[in-house]
């Protein structure tokens, strides 16, 4: 299989230069191994995601000079394949409904009994408080958690990664998955759609991505990713995570910079070279 690879981001503000630096890597790299790069709209934020960020994320892309098939896949669009994947994890029981809210989760992971409260790629590791639910008693209130001790015992042996970015591959090991990890929401209960962990996964596959480009910011999640593959029978990309942009304090790039965003560097006169310099990739 020839390189494959995507920029996903989510049309919930403007592309800063974190964005930038992402989107061009994942094309440098593609276009180095005469591959093929892919853009991915998630937009499964209904709350917050917008027509008109959707169009300045194509715009800003196109003015950086990167080039994508089409048509574009948007996560609105991909729901049923997400419910399908849902459904094939919780039909091999490894999956639970979750009625807890933040504040209960940060209680009972906080009581005196527990000791100090753990965290993992999605905060605060959930203490199983639900875990002991059935599957079919789900109320359209509820999350959905994976039993990871149910999911890695269906596991004949723990599968690997490939990492070739900055960030040494995560070995999965059975401790670190349950104790570090921990049951992870795959649907959420405010907007009943598939979580980031879950739909990542479905797309990836989708799309065939012989290779994730990201952020490390996301290195701590993809054990998480692994293990889904692995128990949906979808093949495991290579990771490559690379570096952060970050501000002159060392704080990474959050949408609300709106100080470095895409668009404001080009209403300033800025041209796609500058912006390349200032994220330290070289001209094309």
């Amino acid at each position: 299989m020839g390189f494959v690879t995507r920029f996903a981001p989510s049309p919930t503000g403007q592309l800063h230069l974190g964005h930038a630096f992402s989107a061009l890597l994942a094309h440098d790299m593609a276009q180095a191994a005469d591959g093929r790069f892919l853009l991915r709209i998630e937009d499964t934020d209904t709350a917050r995601c917008t027509p008109a960020f959707e169009a300045q994320i194509t715009d800003d892309l196109t003015w950086l000079g990167l080039t994508w098939e089409t048509p574009v896949l948007r996560q609105s669009d991909n729901v049923d394949a997400y419910d399908a994947a849902l459904m094939q994890l919780g039909d091999m029981g490894l999956l639970y409904p979750c009625s807890c809210t933040r504040g209960d989760i940060r209680r009972a992971a906080s009581a005196p009994q527990e000791g100090a409260a753990m965290f993992g790629p999605d905060g605060m590791i959930y203490p199983g408080t639900c875990r002991h639910r059935p599957w079919h008693e789900r109320r359209h209130t509820d999350a959905v958690r994976l039993d990871m001790g149910k999911a890695l015992d269906r596991l004949a042996d723990l599968p690997q990664y490939i990492e070739t970015g900055i960030h040494p591959a995560l070995r999965l090991t059975r401790a670190h998955l349950l104790h570090e990890v921990g049951d992870i929401v795959l649907a959420r209960r405010d907007t009943k759609s598939a979580a980031y962990h879950l739909s990542v996964v479905v797309d990836d596959a989708a799309q065939a991505i012989s290779h994730v480009v990201r952020g490390e910011d996301l290195a701590t999640a993809t054990p998480i990713h692994v293990v889904l593959q692995a128990l949906l029978g979808l093949a495991t990309p290579i990771y490559h995570h690379h570096r952060l942009i970050r501000d002159e304090h060392g704080k990474r790039l959050a949408k609300r910079d709106d100080a470095r965003a895409i668009a404001l560097y080009r209403a300033e006169g800025a041209s796609p070279n500058d912006v390349r310099k200032m994220v330290g990739l070289p001209a094309p």
